[in-house]
């Protein structure tokens, strides 16, 4: 990546291939306005195909993830045409769609809360590490909606069982439980062990190849998907094309060689 796209709530930093996404409405709990998802929409679109960019890291500023939903801007939809209410509703899972299928590994960092579709994005996410004192939930039914676009990649992060109570009862928890229950992947105690967690995160990350990531993710999104009678051919084909890529040529023969392959990038301890 050249450039970072221009945006207009959101403020983006790149280092070593690796670019930060902060929420940055600190003094409203970072929510998803209209502003953000135009921007999230942008991000999105820039880095889809720009194998540069290895991986995506998703933080709010003020030390508050994201309290999810614009709900002044729903006050305002829920008394317009049911024709508005869908447009927003569509458009919100549109994104989390590209979110979850986005080519590079992504990771959610989580300080203070993750509320609704907040923590919605944060289940699109390949990886996420939050705080042991964060707070937590999915909230919506207490004020009288549903999780509805989000409540896919709910299930998807942490299993039908759970994610069915925590949706149906809007429960809150923190940290700790949310990692037993799947909801976190890694629970951890400051800040200084939160950016330990994903600098060893992007340390791997930096030590696959990006191309072979972009398939493995496609892979991962496609096969559920997949009929059965198809998975085996679906998974070859996959393969395959990986093997006889450039990429996969280098890293069989850097291996056989025994040196890193053209892709490894070492960071700072």
């Amino acid at each position: 990546m050249t450039a970072l796209p221009e945006t207009k709530s959101v403020d983006l930093s790149l280092e070593n291939g690796w670019l930060t996404v902060w929420f940055n409405q600190p003094e409203r709990r970072n929510p998803l306005t209209d502003d953000v998802v135009d921007d999230l929409e942008i991000i999105l679109a820039s880095v889809r195909d720009d194998r540069s960019v290895r991986g995506v890291t998703f933080r709010g500023r003020g030390g508050f993830f994201c309290a999810g939903g614009d709900l002044k801007s729903f006050n305002a939809i829920a008394s317009g045409a049911r024709e508005q209410a869908m447009r927003t509703s569509t458009r919100i899972g549109d994104i989390l769609a590209d979110l979850n299928a986005l080519p590079q590994v992504t990771v959610a960092m989580i300080e203070g809360a993750a509320m609704a579709g907040g923590l919605g994005l944060a289940c699109c996410c390949d990886v996420s590490v939050g705080m042991n004192d964060a707070k937590f939930a999915f909230s919506e039914t207490r004020i009288g909606i549903t999780p509805a676009q989000i409540a896919r990649y709910v299930l998807q992060k942490c299993g039908y069982a759970v994610g069915r109570r925590l949706m149906l009862t809007a429960a809150r928890f923190q940290g700790a439980e949310a990692a037993t229950l799947g909801v976190l992947d890694l629970a951890v105690d400051s800040v200084e062990a939160l950016e330990d967690a994903e600098h060893a995160i992007r340390s791997d990350v930096l030590g696959c190849a990006p191309g072979a990531v972009a398939a493995c993710k496609e892979l991962i999104v496609g096969m559920p998907q997949t009929p059965d009678d198809e998975k085996v051919i679906y998974a070859a084909e996959n393969f395959s094309r990986c093997l006889q890529s450039d990429e996969g040529k280098e890293g069989v023969s850097s291996f056989i060689e025994k040196r890193k392959p053209s892709w490894h990038v070492e960071i700072d301890q």
